[in-house]
C-alpha cells in the first residue's frame, strides 16, 4: 500500500470513529389510564381525593428517543365521575381533537413525533384544567437527545415534580385565588424530608463525586419556583432540558408553571444537600428535598424505577 493510501485510509477511519453514534427512531407505545383515588399527602399518611394517571402523583415517566413515535393511548376509567384528556408538551398535535377530554370508560388515541430533545410536562387539559392539575393529573416526559454524548453522563437520575396543595380540592375559587396551603414535590408534604419532618422515611441518596441528575418540572398550577441545592451549586443547566440550552455554574434557576428544567448536582464532600424552591414560604410549607451523599449510598437510589422515589 502506498503512502497517499495509508493516508486516505487512516483519515477515513478517524472520521468514521468520531462520528457521534446516533440512536436509531423507533415507535413507542404509551398507554396511561386515568385514576381518581384517595392518596397519602403527606408523611402521616392524611389523604386526598387525587386525580392521577395509573394512580400514582406524579405519573409514570415516559421515556422515548429524540425522533421516535409516540403512539399514545389514555383510558379514562370507567369507575371515573369526570372527563380527563392528555397534554403532552413534548408533542406538536391538535388541542381541539388530539388534546380533547374523554368521558368515563372510553379510549382515545393519538400519535406524535419527540422532535425535541428534553424533559417536559405532561398534564390533564380537561376543564378546568387547573382544578385537574391540583389534583394531581401531571407527570413528566423525557426525551434522550439523538446523540447520547450530547450531554454528560450522569450516575444517578432523579425526578422532581413541584406542586401546589389546595385543601378543599372543589374549591375553584380558592386555586383561582392562589390559596394553597403547601407546596410539594412529588406529591408530598416534606416527602424527602427528614429534617423538617420526623415522619419523613424517604431521602435522595448519592456518592461524593457522582453526577446527580435531576429531571424538574414545576407542574404549578400557579406558582414560580426557585430551584436551588442548599449548600451546592448546579453544576449543568439545561431550560427544558435540551442540550443546547447548556447553563454552567448556577446557584438557582427560576421555573414556571407548566415548564421544566434539568439539573446536574456533584457534591465533592459526603453530606448532605436540601433541594428547594428558594422561594421560602414554598420550601417551609413542603418544597424541600434532602439528597444525601456518603460512600454507602444505596447503589439503586436512582436507576430504573428509583428515578422517582415513591
Amino acid at each position: 500500500m502506498n503512502r497517499y493510501l495509508q493516508l486516505t485510509l487512516a483519515a477515513g477511519l478517524a472520521v468514521l470513529f468520531a462520528a457521534p453514534v446516533v440512536t436509531q427512531a423507533e415507535v413507542v407505545k404509551v398507554t396511561l389510564t386515568s385514576k381518581e383515588v384517595d392518596l397519602p399527602i403527606d408523611n402521616k399518611g392524611t389523604t386526598y381525593k387525587a386525580w392521577t394517571f395509573e394512580g400514582k402523583i406524579p405519573g409514570p415517566v415516559v421515556r422515548v428517543k429524540q425522533g421516535d413515535t409516540v403512539e399514545f393511548t389514555l383510558i379514562n376509567d370507567k369507575s371515573n365521575k369526570n372527563s380527563h384528556s392528555m397534554d403532552f408538551h413534548a408533542a406538536r398535535a391538535d388541542v381541539v381533537t388530539d388534546f380533547a377530554p374523554i368521558k368515563p370508560g372510553e379510549t382515545k388515541q393519538f400519535t406524535f413525533s419527540a422532535d425535541y430533545p428534553g424533559a417536559f410536562f405532561y398534564h390533564c387539559g380537561a376543564d378546568p384544567m387547573m382544578q385537574h392539575i391540583a389534583r394531581g393529573m401531571f407527570g413528566l416526559i423525557i426525551v434522550d437527545p439523538k446523540d447520547p454524548a450530547a450531554m454528560p453522563k450522569p450516575d444517578r437520575e432523579y425526578v422532581l415534580v413541584q406542586s401546589e396543595l389546595y385543601p378543599n380540592p372543589e374549591d375553584r375559587e380558592a386555586m383561582m385565588a392562589n390559596k394553597w396551603s403547601n407546596v410539594m414535590f412529588n406529591g408530598g408534604v416534606f416527602k424527602y424530608d427528614p429534617v423538617h419532618d420526623s415522619n419523613a422515611t424517604r431521602w435522595l441518596q448519592a456518592k461524593p463525586g457522582e453526577r446527580v441528575r435531576v429531571y424538574f418540572v414545576n407542574a404549578g398550577p400557579n406558582e414560580f419556583s426557585s430551584f436551588h441545592p442548599i449548600a451546592g451549586i448546579w453544576d449543568k443547566v439545561w431550560p427544558s432540558g435540551n442540550p443546547a440550552n447548556e447553563m454552567t455554574g448556577m446557584q438557582s434557576f427560576t421555573v414556571g408553571p407548566g415548564d421544566a428544567a434539568v439539573f446536574d448536582l456533584i457534591s465533592p464532600k459526603a453530606g448532605a444537600n436540601a433541594i428547594v424552591s428558594h422561594s421560602l414560604k414554598q420550601a417551609l410549607t413542603g418544597a424541600i428535598a434532602v439528597i444525601m451523599f456518603s460512600d454507602d449510598a444505596d447503589p439503586n437510589m436512582g436507576h430504573g424505577e428509583q428515578i422517582v422515589v415513591r
